[in-house]
C-alpha cells in the first residue's frame, strides 16, 4: 500500500499531538479530514493546506454523529486510509476523590468514541481490503502512575480494543497499531486536564507533589511533537507495523521497569499460580 496520496482522518487537530499529526501529513502531500469542537478551530485548520486540509466540527463523545461525520469526510477528501484516534483527555484525581461521572466522561472520550470511529470505517476499510488504524494511547496505557487511575484504565482499555481488533482484520489487509507517547510538550497536563478536587488529607503525601510536579513540567516535556508525526508517517508507511509502539526514551525506560518488576513478580508467585489446575490422576 504506497504512502503517497493517502486520505487521514484524524480527531483532535487544534492542538497538541493532533495538531502535530495532521500538519505532518499535510506536509508530505496527504488530504486530511481534522475534527475539531470549535468554529474557530475549524477556519484555522482549513488555511493550513487549501484544498487539502478538511476541517469537520465533531465532538468524539457524540456517538451518533460519528458515522455521518465519517460520510462526510470521504464526500470531501476520498474513501479514508488512515483513522487516526487522537482526540482524548486525562482526567487527574486519586479514585477515592474522583465522581463515577468523571469516569464515564472519561472513558466516552477515550475509549468509546474511538471504538465508534473504527466501527464507521471499517466497513469501507473491509471492503477495499486495505486501511490503517492508529489509537493514540499513551504509556500510561501499559504502566501506571497514581493520580490518574481513570486515564490509565481508559488507555488500557484502548490498548486491548487495538490489540484484539487488530488479529480480527489483519486478513483483511487492515493493520492496527497502538501508538503509545511518553511525555510530549503539548497541553496534556495543562490546560487539557480535567481535575478532581482534593478532599481527603490522607491523601496529600501522593497526590499534592504529584499534581505539583505535573504542573511545573507541562509546557517542558521532552517529546517533540513534530518528530512524533514523523514516526507517525513512518508507521503509516510501514508493511507490518507493530501491535503497540512506544515513543520517548521516558516511556521505553518505564515499560522496560515495569516488564522487569513483572517477571520478578510472577516467579515470586510462580508456585501458587501453578497450583489452581486439576490434580493429576494416579496411575
Amino acid at each position: 500500500m504506497a504512502l503517497s496520496s493517502r486520505t487521514f482522518f484524524i480527531t483532535g487537530v487544534s492542538s497538541g499531538l493532533g495538531h502535530a499529526f495532521a500538519a505532518g501529513a499535510l506536509a508530505a502531500g496527504h488530504r486530511v479530514v481534522g475534527t475539531v469542537r470549535r468554529e474557530a478551530d475549524r477556519e484555522a485548520f482549513a488555511t493550513l493546506a487549501p484544498g487539502r486540509a478538511h476541517p469537520l466540527l465533531l465532538d468524539v463523545t457524540d456517538f451518533q454523529a460519528i458515522p455521518p461525520a465519517v460520510a462526510e469526510a470521504e464526500r470531501l477528501a476520498g474513501p479514508i486510509d488512515v483513522l487516526v484516534n487522537n482526540a482524548g483527555y486525562g482526567q487527574e484525581g486519586v479514585l477515592e476523590e474522583s465522581s463515577i461521572d468523571d469516569l464515564e466522561r472519561q472513558f466516552a472520550a477515550n475509549v468509546f468514541g474511538p471504538v465508534a470511529l473504527m466501527k464507521a470505517v471499517l466497513p469501507g476499510m473491509r471492503e477495499r481490503r486495505r486501511g490503517r488504524i492508529v489509537n493514540v494511547t499513551s504509556m500510561g496505557g501499559f504502566i501506571t502512575m497514581p493520580g490518574i487511575a481513570f486515564y490509565c484504565g481508559s488507555k488500557f482499555a484502548l490498548e486491548g480494543v487495538s490489540e484484539a481488533l487488530g488479529k480480527e482484520v489483519a486478513s483483511f489487509g487492515v493493520k492496527v497499531t497502538a501508538l503509545a507517547p511518553g511525555q510530549f510538550r503539548t497541553d496534556w497536563a495543562g490546560r487539557s486536564m480535567e481535575r478532581a478536587a482534593r478532599s481527603i488529607s490522607d491523601y496529600d503525601a501522593v497526590m499534592d507533589p504529584i499534581r505539583a510536579a505535573r504542573q511545573a513540567k507541562s509546557g517542558n516535556q521532552p517529546g517533540d511533537p513534530a518528530k512524533a508525526a514523523e514516526a507517525l508517517l513512518a508507521l503509516v508507511e510501514a508493511e507490518n507495523p507493530p501491535t503497540r509502539l512506544f515513543l520517548g526514551e521516558d516511556a521505553l525506560a518505564l515499560v522496560e521497569q515495569k516488564l522487569d518488576a513483572m517477571r520478578t513478580e510472577m516467579s515470586t508467585w510462580d508456585a501458587l499460580s501453578r497450583s489452581t489446575g486439576f490434580a493429576a490422576s494416579a496411575a
